[in-house]
């Protein structure tokens, strides 16, 4: 685990396992790896800067809407995120900002369509906190 998560082998979809000290070290490990997974940078180019405002009924249910709502800002902006901090993290709201680049800066390699809620894990662990999530691809 050394980028700070791990790929899990899921039936037609694709998950991953993230481990940080703390909350909002799992929010933005987890939108690296998400993004991680969807491209890989080929050149540096011009970073826009997003920022992000979320409100939603508990924290599993704000993990997975953070996640789709950066697939659905980085489909319509046409960015690759690759910067996250976490800014306020509560346990149904949060406040980001996000840098992305350029679609056309990257070598994609899946789509990925949206977070899901099979299999969701969002736990404290000895060592902090422990997300497991699959993608629906």
């Amino acid at each position: 685990m050394q980028k700070g998560y791990e790929i899990i082998e899921h039936t037609a979809d694709i998950g991953i396992r993230v481990k940080a000290a703390d909350l909002k070290g799992i929010f933005e490990k987890s939108a690296r790896a998400m993004f991680e997974l969807i491209a890989e940078k080929k050149k540096k180019g011009l970073k826009k800067t997003v920022k992000i405002e979320l409100e939603d009924d508990n924290l599993e249910e704000l993990f997975v809407s953070w996640l789709n709502e950066l697939l659905s800002l980085s489909a319509v902006k046409e960015l690759i995120f690759s910067g996250f901090k976490i800014e306020n993290l509560g346990n149904n709201n949060l406040s980001a900002k996000v840098e992305g680049s350029p679609v056309s800066n990257y070598k994609v390699h899946k789509e990925i369509k949206a977070a899901t809620y099979h299999e969701l894990s969002l736990r404290e662990i000895s060592s902090g906190w422990q997300a497991e999530v699959i993608f629906d691809v």
